[in-house]
């Protein structure tokens, strides 16, 4: 019978290990089809190494109003304080999946009285005073539990650059905002000087009906003029009301006021720096954010699968135990046990192989969707750049039509207060002035607001050195 005794373990071992190859069988992980570009359609820049973006850049404007609205927004925004809240949850994810690597110990202790039978048929009350410790160990000889904690980690690192996603959009959102906000301020005040300008006109045409120099078709069309310009101050204010309401919630506060900066034509848009890398792309968090989701999907994948595979657990137990509370201080019996254990399933109907068929197709969703994303940020970078050099090219035009519609307006007035002309001239050429006007000062915002989008599909600057997948 020793021999026996002697073999079972040995048996065990190797049905175990035997066992070990029946792994769940994974497909492989789809051909990767991204590339990136050499350089960038509008041929600025390769794709080199060493150039950054400004952390802050939204500094780059100069606009000490600018700056403190944004770092307002970023210290009290609602939906910041939700994702930081999802970066504590996943940070204590991460320390939990952790934890089943390591040993657990604990400890019991109480007392016990019981009525049982005894050998001789009768009933026997006894007391039982007992303390005890106990320790287990799974061995992690497969990698499960690392693979879980590798999952967990990735998934934290995502989580955080989500944070630095939410960060980034919000901050992009804040200047935008102020920027038209400044832009809107601007189309005001065009608004108010023109209809202080349009009630001259209105003016002098009435003086000129009342003195039988023009008709009363001319001095009607001065004052629906006039009534026209005063429209536009009514709509503008309402607008600008909106966007400082927009902006003060965006801040975490209440409706209100916003402190204004510089004025709309005193703030640049910075140049776009010379020889853009694609590899700044690779600081994007929503790219950091997918790399480290395929990581995850990778990491569950692996853990999955390895659910065939034999688990080992090691226990530990010792205590002390006594019928007599007396004897339980001073003399207790010493119990102790010692105890390992190795188990996997033999059969489970397929429920962990089509766990691992779903969890491979999760790691390929997720190296679709890092693809995907790499991709939009290279369009987003291209639409960003070509937008700054098509808005520039518009503004040089819009600056000759300007300066035409200006000479035009100039001689008109003249013709007609010498007599050589009717008011429509002049009128058609206020309106043609007044157009070219606002549509100076939206271009000039664009512009503003084109460089803000181009530092959001750059990253802004927000997320660390690049995690490779």
């Amino acid at each position: 019978m020793t021999p026996a005794r002697g073999a079972a373990p040995v048996a065990l071992l190797a049905w175990a290990f035997l066992l070990g190859g029946c792994a769940a069988k994974v497909g492989a992980p789809p051909v990767a089809t991204l590339e990136m570009p050499a350089q960038w359609r509008m041929g600025i820049g390769s794709a080199n190494q060493g150039q950054a973006v400004e952390r802050q850049w939204w500094q780059a404007f100069d606009d000490a109003a600018l700056t403190a609205l944004v770092a307002q927004v970023l210290e009290h925004n609602g939906d910041l304080r939700i994702a930081q809240a999802r970066v504590a949850d996943y940070r204590a994810r991460l320390a939990a999946a952790g934890a089943a690597q390591q040993p657990t110990l604990s400890v019991s202790a109480g007392p016990g009285r019981a009525r049982a039978l005894a050998p001789n048929g009768l009933p026997r009350v006894g007391n039982v005073f007992q303390a005890e410790a106990q320790a287990a160990y799974e061995i992690d000889v497969w990698g499960r539990l690392a693979s879980l904690t590798q999952a967990a980690a990735a998934s934290y690192r995502a989580e955080q650059a989500s944070a630095d996603a939410a960060a980034l959009s919000i901050a992009a959102t804040a200047a935008s905002g102020y920027l038209n906000l400044r832009g809107l301020d601007a189309q005001l005040e065009l608004a108010e000087a023109t209809l202080k300008l349009r009630a001259t006109s209105r003016d002098l045409a009435r003086r000129q009906f009342e003195v039988g120099y023009s008709s009363r078709l001319e001095w009607l069309q001065a004052q629906a003029e006039y009534q026209a310009a005063a429209e536009q101050i009514p709509q503008l204010q309402r607008q600008i009301f909106e966007q400082e309401n927009a902006l003060s919630l965006l801040a975490g506060g209440n409706p209100g006021a916003v402190r204004r900066g510089k004025p709309l034509a005193e703030l640049a848009p910075p140049p776009v720096p010379a020889g853009l890398p694609s590899e700044l792309l690779r600081r994007r968090p929503d790219i950091a954010r997918a790399e480290q989701n395929v990581v995850a999907a990778n990491a569950a994948l692996a853990a999955t699968r390895d659910q065939l595979l034999p688990s080992f657990r090691l226990t530990a137990a010792g205590g002390i135990q006594s019928s007599d509370f007396s004897d339980f201080l001073h003399s207790p019996i010493k119990l102790w046990r010692l105890a390992a254990g190795v188990s996997a399933p033999l059969f489970d109907g397929g429920r962990v192989q089509a766990q691992t068929d779903s969890a491979a197709a999760q790691r390929d969703q997720a190296i679709y969707v890092y693809e995907n994303t790499v991709r939009t940020a290279l369009a987003e970078t291209e639409n960003g750049i070509d937008a700054i050099v098509r808005l520039r090219e518009q503004a040089v035009q819009n600056d000759a039509r300007r300066d035409t519609a200006a000479e035009t307006l100039r001689i008109a007035r003249n013709r007609y207060r010498n007599g050589y002309a009717s008011y429509l001239e002049e009128l058609d050429a206020q309106r043609t002035l007044y157009s070219a006007d606002v549509l100076r000062l939206q271009l000039r915002t664009r512009l503003l607001a084109a460089s803000v989008d181009l530092y959001r599909a750059m990253g802004g600057g927000w997320s660390a050195a690049p995690v490779q997948p």
